[in-house]
């Protein structure tokens, strides 16, 4: 587990030059400060934010003040963005995926514990959400830490876990009457569901995979995770319950309460959230840029 005052490989804070690094929990999570991420940002600066976001996990910025135009000036820096087949963007920036929770809707988005696209071929590297209205309670969003998960399991069940293969889906709503993702979320969101058309939204990755920057070992699972390759979905649920309820285990988590102007930055390929929702009578506004990633091996 990560010490109060250390990054998650071991190094201080103090050996951050150009940012200040805070820990909020000890299995992942920091908030970042020192910089303004709606301007120029140093080559030197930006080698430390990719390193405390691989240190970290998911990093936290508060008190920042971003346009659609920013925001998606700040994911560029890491590379392309990835589009949600299912989601459209906003009208003006289609690459920026405004999230509305209003007091009429029925459920909100992202509220069960995943991994952002990881039913598509080469799932998003990172998430980018920033936040525009907070509810006045409610509305924080938990992350968990998957190689933790992976080292906190028994030599035996890791040897056969790495033999498996993941089938993921993005219309995983068999358990709501066989409705599509687009059927099922009709009546809950105000958010526009489109068709995602000739995008691929089912994908075989392995259950184990390896970080590509890191190197280390990861249990890749998540809402998104139908059945194993080469078994039923009756024969892969008793497993697949099991990994979940494993890898969301408190002491693998934190938590982060929102408020206006905060950012998160989290690694998809290392991370699953919860987006919680608890403020049912009150209004959230998040906007999201995902960035692309590779294959997971």
């Amino acid at each position: 587990m990560q010490r109060e005052g250390t990054t998650m490989d071991g190094l201080s804070n103090s050996e951050y030059r150009h940012i200040e690094v805070s820990p909020i929990a000890g299995a992942l999570g920091a908030e970042v400060s020192g910089v303004d991420l709606a301007g120029d940002i140093p080559a030197e600066v930006q080698a430390e934010l990719r390193r405390a976001l691989l240190d970290n996990l998911v990093i936290f910025f508060r008190d920042q003040r971003l346009t659609p135009e920013t925001q998606l000036a700040f994911a560029h820096r890491w590379g392309e963005i990835h589009l949600h087949p299912y989601m459209a963007g906003m009208d003006d920036y289609p690459e920026v995926l405004e999230i509305v929770k209003t007091p009429a809707d029925k459920k909100n988005f992202g509220g069960s514990w995943h991994s952002d696209q990881a039913f598509t071929a080469k799932p998003a590297m990172g998430t980018i959400l920033y936040g525009v209205e907070i509810p006045s309670a409610g509305g924080d969003t938990l992350w968990t830490n998957q190689y933790l998960a992976y080292e906190a399991l028994s030599p035996g069940m890791r040897q056969m876990l790495d033999r498996l293969k993941g089938v993921y889906r993005g219309d995983n709503f068999g358990s709501h009457d066989g409705k599509t993702r687009r059927e099922y979320y009709a009546d809950k969101l105000s958010m526009k569901v489109i068709d995602p058309g000739n995008t691929q939204t089912v994908s075989t990755h392995p259950l184990i995979r390896t970080h590509p920057e890191t190197g280390r070992r990861v249990l890749y699972v998540g809402g998104h995770l139908h059945r194993f390759e080469d078994m039923t979905e009756a024969e892969s649920k008793p497993l697949i319950d099991f990994l979940m309820q494993h890898s969301t285990r408190p002491e693998f988590t934190c938590r982060f309460r929102w408020r206006s102007g905060s950012l998160a930055f989290w690694d998809n390929r290392c991370t699953m959230h919860f987006a919680i929702n608890d403020y049912p009578a009150e209004t959230r506004i998040m906007h999201r840029v995902t960035i692309c990633g590779d294959a997971p091996v």
